[in-house]
């Protein structure tokens, strides 16, 4: 049969047989047609087939790597998927992710606080300054400005937030509810027993406190807030902060003004670093509250801290003696001033450590190696915390040998000098 040419040989078209088959060619065979593109895509490529649904125990067994962040995205989307689907998998998952937070230790966004102090010394080994401030205070200086770097961007809700102050007293633990925002109150109000000593105005101002000790000139301020204390107390204390550094910068005191509390006094060099410890003390009950990381104090300030303590331990344990809260058993023996007597070996371990021999049995005693009794062992941050009043007694020595009686009324010494 003859085939009928269609082709004009301009359009391309192809050739049909008269038996309607198509042509290649010049119309003497069959021709396919090209393929043409939908109008509906717009000439564009065809979507990629969407992956097959992973089964269930694909995404049981990606829980793991889902928990570590280390699926694929187009895994993790599936994986989070299923969860929205299957409570079995969903409450592993969250276990899941728990135990990781658990493997992970918080970091904090704050500097290193030795940064600050090499950064000074070395701008001071280049320029000295003309009134420099005296070492005794630079603790201070150091811990009211990193509290001062928390609360910057405390918004009204951390202001807020509930602290509970702890302390020891009698031998029991005290405590005292307040807020953030009460705690710089605290704060403004104690550090205003060296404000005055030093001549500044004192933050009570017309306020009457029935006594100088710390924890009654804070609730009288306390008392006579019309409110409670916002963020607006923060600028009073980091003012007065900055007065009694430059104070004493200027005095040129050797640090032994007498600076009184109520019922004891302190030596100012000594003041400012009780200071700078409660400073250090407050703003970890401030970080807790809000739940942030806040790092110890360096080396070099914590063991100026500890030292203050242990140096004060004597003269509270004669108070306990004379107030019947030692351990019972033989009555120690008196020792005369500036001669040596029975003595335990404290070991403060870790940052700001080192060894102190702590005289028993009065308060002039030296301490001496040839007459220890007993020897208790104990990290640097955790003997801080058992001054302040945060850790019990009993579950704060690391080690311990020798005179049970004695290491007892040592460690109850030592969480007498916390106070509110």
């Amino acid at each position: 049969m003859k085939a009928y040419d269609e082709d004009d040989g301009n359009d391309g078209a192809g050739t049909r047989g008269a038996d309607g088959d198509s042509g290649t060619g010049t119309g003497t065979g069959a021709r396919i047609p090209l393929p043409r593109a939908s109008a509906e895509d717009g000439g564009r490529t065809l979507p990629a087939a969407a992956p097959a649904p992973l089964e269930h125990q694909v995404l049981t067994s990606l829980l793991g790597a889902w928990a570590l962040a280390a699926c694929s995205a187009q895994e993790a989307a599936a994986v989070e998927e299923h969860l929205g689907e299957c409570d079995a998998c969903d409450d592993e998952a969250q276990r899941l992710r728990e135990a990781v937070t658990l493997l992970q230790r918080p970091e904090s966004l704050d500097l290193d606080p030795a940064l600050r102090t090499r950064v000074l010394d070395g701008c001071l080994e280049r320029r000295p300054p003309r009134i420099p401030v005296p070492e005794w205070a630079t603790p201070y200086d150091a811990e009211t400005a990193r509290l001062d770097a928390l609360l910057q961007d405390f918004g009204d809700a951390e202001w807020h937030a509930p602290v509970r102050l702890r302390w020891y007293e009698d031998d029991g633990a005290a405590s005292r509810r307040t807020t953030v925002a009460g705690v710089i109150a605290h704060l403004l109000t104690v550090d205003g027993t060296v404000a005055t000593a030093l001549g500044l105005d004192d933050p009570l101002g017309d306020v009457e406190a029935p006594s100088g000790a710390p924890a009654a000139r804070t609730e009288a301020y306390w008392r006579a807030s019309h409110y409670p204390p916002t963020r607006a107390v923060r600028a009073p204390w980091r003012e007065q902060s900055h007065s009694i550094v430059r104070t004493v910068a200027f005095t040129g005191d050797a640090g032994g003004m007498p600076v009184s509390y109520g019922d004891f006094e302190l030596p100012l060099r000594d003041a400012m670093l009780d200071r700078a410890f409660e400073c250090w003390v407050h703003a970890e009950d401030i970080a807790d509250a809000v739940d942030y990381p806040y790092d110890p104090p360096s080396a070099r300030h914590l063991n100026g801290m500890i030292d203050l303590a242990v140096r004060m331990l004597p003269g509270v344990l004669a108070a306990r003696r004379r107030a019947g809260l030692a351990a019972p058993g033989d009555r120690p023996r008196l020792v005369a001033a500036g001669r040596p007597g029975r003595s335990l070996r404290l070991e403060i371990e870790g940052s700001g450590g080192g060894e102190w021999l702590i005289p028993l049995d009065s308060p002039g005693a030296v301490g001496s190696p040839e007459h220890e009794v007993a020897h208790v062992a104990l990290d640097g941050v955790e003997f801080c915390r058992l001054a302040a009043g945060h850790v019990p007694p009993a579950e704060a020595a690391a080690g311990q040998v020798g005179d049970r009686e004695a290491i007892r009324d040592v460690l109850f010494a030592a969480a007498g000098l916390s106070r509110m």
